[in-house]
């Protein structure tokens, strides 16, 4: 009978007690950063000098504007704003160009260091332990690659290009007001204090509160994706109040942290304000002064008033930034994290994969040995207990099994896509070919033509190889029957390829990819009974000729197997050929009885 513990979602730790995967720390996140620019410092270090020029240029309209005062007040001739006037547009012409230059320089940096990031991060999530991802959930993992990519690319496309722009017209502007009298620069300064007390406060709570509200988001999507893939059981069970209040819950803690996260800005506005009028207020007390006491002319006062005046839109826009830098921190941040996990070193004792060089022919020689193996998946969830295998090359071993045995997660261990709690695998290392490919019921057909999901497998197989492969399984019928043969476009928004030929395509994938050893975990499952035998004779000949474990989920596949092991709860009871096993009036033979009660069984 299912209990509510096996219905996703129901157990009694949700995700806020799950082992989400790690967050990297503030010191850690900057060293992935500045390695990931280091392969471009050059770009860096030209875009930002050019960005400077264009600031400096910019600089000089200021005192343009205040000669122009200046030629006004004292009652000069027209002609004499000629210059003035011809210098502004020159340089604002100037300004335009190199601007434009330096801000295309960093954009570009911006998108390289970006795409480096997400293939980094794809390439080391999809080597994260299988058992590692389940305790994490799916959602943690979506909400990084969607939402937490989307804020960095965000800050890297628009904030990091302004962030830069800002902060050199800040510096130089400061500079520029100290040149036309130092008592200027130290009234502008008087801004400073609040200016940054306002971000000293903002950055505090910004930084945790974007954090939490990434992994309260992670949590959600969490909860939507368990309750929308259980939906039918949780519907069986008169369980949708209890579902729909959890994901509630959960959303509306997301909400009553995007609203603090609201609040937070709004506060930050509010100060940046105060901080304005108190400068500009000083900076024109100043000016006044000055004029007054004949130590600068009425252009220059004008000219450190509008110096000021053209701060207040770097200076904002530097710390409204901080909300985006903020945001892009806690996402880079969590992308790190895993880059992190899946490149963490092993400790010394723990239980290791060995690679050895693989002999199909050699005899005697081990194609795959599990020794000891064990594995858990949390404290008290023991799944293996020391289980030990050989399978010699060529071999054809059947796991079976009840259901919970541990089969599945022993073909795992096995494949290398799992790693053991306690234990050793030694395995075949592929050269030129790979070494270990799994196949499981749960089948992807990627968008394209089937052509190039065939080439996954083996990038540079020719249409006569994709035809062979396909042959090989019993598959090339329906292939070349496809509107567009190879040509057809098959996966999302394509061809639909029913379960058994979808499994078929895997297959063929296996085939080109030609493994030393192949890994089958019920991989004929997702077949109804018409279509059982069609996709066993597919699996059949595309283990030929190489090593393979087999799941079986059919008892037609363990007589035909060279050995069948037998797993009850994550032990091995027995081993040995069918007949041997089907007359010994053991658990096989038990498990055997059971499904061959209405069935004749082929003969091996």
């Amino acid at each position: 009978m299912t209990t509510t513990a096996d219905i996703p979602g129901l157990a009694e730790s949700d995700a806020d007690s799950a082992e989400l995967l790690p967050v990297a720390t503030p010191a850690r996140t900057r060293a992935a950063l500045r390695a990931l620019i280091r392969p471009d410092r050059g770009l860096a270090l030209t875009g930002i000098g050019v960005l400077v020029a264009a600031t400096a240029v910019g600089l000089l309209v200021q005192p343009l504007l205040g000669r122009i005062v200046d030629i006004v007040a004292d009652g000069r001739p027209a002609a004499d704003l000629t210059l003035p006037v011809v210098l502004l547009v020159a340089v604002a012409a100037v300004q335009g160009l190199t601007t434009t230059i330096g801000l295309t320089r960093v954009a570009r940096l911006g998108e390289t260091v970006l795409a480096r990031l997400r293939e980094r991060f794809v390439e080391r999530a999809l080597n994260l332990p299988a058992d590692r991802l389940e305790r994490a959930g799916a959602g943690d993992l979506t909400a990084r690659v969607t939402g937490d990519v989307a804020r960095v690319a965000e800050a890297v496309r628009s904030a990091l290009p302004e962030m830069a722009r800002s902060v050199l017209a800040i510096v130089l502007t400061l500079a520029a007001l100290a040149l036309l009298d130092v008592r200027f620069l130290l009234a502008a300064l008087l801004a400073v204090p609040v200016q940054l007390l306002t971000a000293r406060w903002y950055v505090r709570r910004a930084l945790t509160l974007y954090a939490d509200q990434r992994i309260a988001n992670g949590a959600q999507q969490q909860q939507l994706l368990e309750t929308i893939g259980g939906a039918v059981t949780v519907r069986g069970h008169r369980l949708e109040a209890q579902h729909t209040e959890r994901s509630a819950g959960r959303s509306r803690k997301a909400v009553d942290l995007t609203m603090r996260s609201v609040n937070l800005v709004l506060g930050f506005y509010g100060r940046l304000h105060i901080a304005e009028y108190i400068g500009l207020a000083a900076v024109l007390i100043a000016g006044f002064w000055l004029v007054r006491d004949g130590a600068v002319s009425i252009g220059t006062a004008t000219a450190a008033a509008l110096y000021f005046h053209s701060l207040f839109g770097p200076v904002n826009a530097a710390l409204v930034l901080l909300d985006d830098a903020q945001s892009a921190a806690a996402g880079l941040a969590r992308l790190v994290g895993v880059t992190d996990l899946a490149k963490e070193p092993e400790p010394v004792g723990v239980p290791h994969r060995k690679s050895v060089p693989h002999q199909r022919t050699a005899p005697g020689t081990a194609a795959v040995t599990a020794h000891a193996v064990g594995h858990a998946y949390g404290p008290g969830r023991p799944v293996l207990h020391e289980v030990s295998l050989t399978l010699e090359p060529g071999e054809h071993v059947a796991l079976v099994g009840t259901s919970g045995a541990g089969k599945s997660t022993l073909a795992r261990i096995v494949a290398g896509v799992q790693q053991p709690t306690s234990g050793t695998v030694t395995a075949p290392a592929g050269s030129g070919e790979a070494a270990v490919v799994l196949v499981t019921q749960e089948v992807h057909v990627f968008t394209g033509t089937l052509a190039e999901d065939l080439r996954l497998a083996r990038p540079d197989a020719t249409d006569a190889d994709l035809r062979a492969a396909l042959a090989t399984v019993h598959a090339l019928d329906w292939a070349e029957a496809l509107p567009d043969g190879l040509g057809t476009v098959v996966g999302e928004g394509g061809h639909r390829l029913d379960p058994a030929r979808a499994q078929q395509l895997a297959l063929a994938r296996l085939v080109l990819a030609d493994p030393a050893l192949a890994v089958l975990d019920e991989a004929t499952a997702e077949a109804g009974s018409a279509g059982a035998r069609v996709l066993e004779r597919s699996a059949e000949a595309a283990l030929a000729g190489r090593t393979a474990l087999v799941v079986a989920h059919r008892l037609t596949q363990a007589v035909a197997a060279d050995r069948v092991v037998v797993l009850e709860a994550g032990r091995v009871v027995e081993s040995g050929p069918h007949e041997e096993l089907r007359d010994a009036d053991g658990p096989y033979a038990a498990l055997w009885r059971a499904w061959s009660g209405s069935r004749t069984a082929p003969h091996p």
